[in-house]
């Protein structure tokens, strides 16, 4: 059967082959724990530190400042209740972000359940946060800030140095889930001065099940698993290290093809746009014009549910409503609704994300793809 066009990567990637050919060893031949002394756990244990290395090259970071976890949703969770476990009661005030992903947003709930005080900060219509009302939102007793860095349903960029300079000086905390942005922009703890940073693996070619916490060295954190001392004492657990090689193949490849990679993306994507605005009337753009993920084209269809377009679609194009992790459900979602987008807009948007895999011969057929749906669909 002929597989339509895959035009999801925001939701998950394919394993790049040179990620699968680096993980196949680790599952026939060098299968040793890297905790076990002998020749079986030593390579392992190898494998685990250059694929530390290869990671935190790929954020400027230090090896040391890399823990592995077993995806960003697990990553988040440790970065900001673990931060909260660290910091006891001294500080128990956090600020996110209105359109955070459900990693960040349940934790944080989780923690005002518990006795935190939680500020949500708005967006504006094109779904970008104000360093401004970041500032306004701190207090003496806040601990920690976390903003995305790129947004997950309309790639929307994120002005995250500019809320560092502003927390920074103030001695607060500062992350940023950069699960979607790493390998499609340039990600770099240094520049953007963020103190905790998440990565996942899958979003950038690599398998799914492994992520990262970048933490600066001296952030306090402390663990929220408990078991043996692995990872630097934060993350127990027997270490994945297939999918861990798999992860620093993915973001040393990530690293050497960025400028060719934000460049093929950013053209397939205009294209994408240009094809269907042309065509369809009244076609919309949801998320900041240039500020955007490359790969990243989030649309409201005029006159149509944007399920039912999708479904009409199937044969031809695969492709999401938003995010995978909520998107199953026929409710506006929290990213448009934050953005103040109308009932009627939001009912019929969908995310279109292209790979590095993506042809433009594949981009104009699902072009249309979706044209011939939102007609069939719009007369019904």
């Amino acid at each position: 059967m002929n597989q339509p066009i895959y035009l999801d990567y925001n939701a998950t990637t394919p394993v790049a082959p040179e990620v699968l050919e680096a993980m196949l060893p680790f599952l026939r031949v060098h299968f040793g724990n890297p905790s076990s002394t002998h020749p079986f756990g030593r390579i392992a244990a190898q494998a685990v530190d250059q694929a530390r290395n290869q990671v935190a090259a790929l954020i400027g970071a230090r090896a040391h400042e890399i823990v592995f976890t077993g995806c960003a949703t697990e990553a988040n969770n440790l970065a900001l209740l673990g931060v909260a476990r660290a910091l006891g009661g001294a500080k128990r005030h956090l600020v996110v972000s209105a359109i955070e992903h459900p990693a960040v947003m349940a934790p944080a709930q989780h923690l005002r359940e518990e006795g935190w005080n939680l500020t949500v900060v708005p967006v504006d219509g094109f779904g970008r946060v104000s360093p401004d009302d970041i500032a306004q939102a701190l207090r003496p007793d806040t601990a920690l800030v976390s903003v995305m860095h790129a947004n997950n349903e309309v790639g929307t960029i994120q002005p995250i140095r500019e809320i560092a300079q502003i927390t920074r000086e103030r001695g607060i905390l500062l992350h940023t889930d950069a699960a979607q942005s790493a390998g499609k922009i340039a990600v770099d703890v240094g520049t953007l001065g963020v103190d905790l940073l998440t990565l996942a693996g899958h979003k950038f070619y690599a398998a799914k099940g492994v992520g990262a916490l970048y933490i600066r060295q001296n952030t306090p954190v402390r663990n929220i698993s408990f078991g043996a001392d692995h990872e630097h004492g934060l993350r127990a657990g027997t270490e994945n290290v297939p999918a861990i090689v798999g992860f620093g193949v993915a973001a040393q490849l990530a690293r050497e093809r960025l400028p060719w990679a934000s460049s093929h993306l950013r053209e397939l994507r205009d294209q994408l746009h240009a094809l269907l605005i042309e065509a369809i009337p009244g076609l919309i753009l949801n998320g900041h014009p240039d500020q955007r993920l490359p790969n990243t084209l989030h649309v409201s269809f005029p006159g149509v549910s944007g399920r039912r377009l999708l479904d009409q679609a199937s044969p031809i194009v695969a492709a999401s409503l938003g995010s995978a992790c909520h998107s199953e459900h026929d409710v506006v979602s929290g990213v448009l609704a934050a953005m103040g987008v109308s009932p009627a807009r939001a009912a019929g948007a969908v995310r279109l994300s292209v790979g590095t895999f993506t042809t433009p011969d594949e981009v104009s057929r699902a072009a249309s793809g979706l044209l011939e749906a939102w007609r069939t669909v719009a007369s019904l």
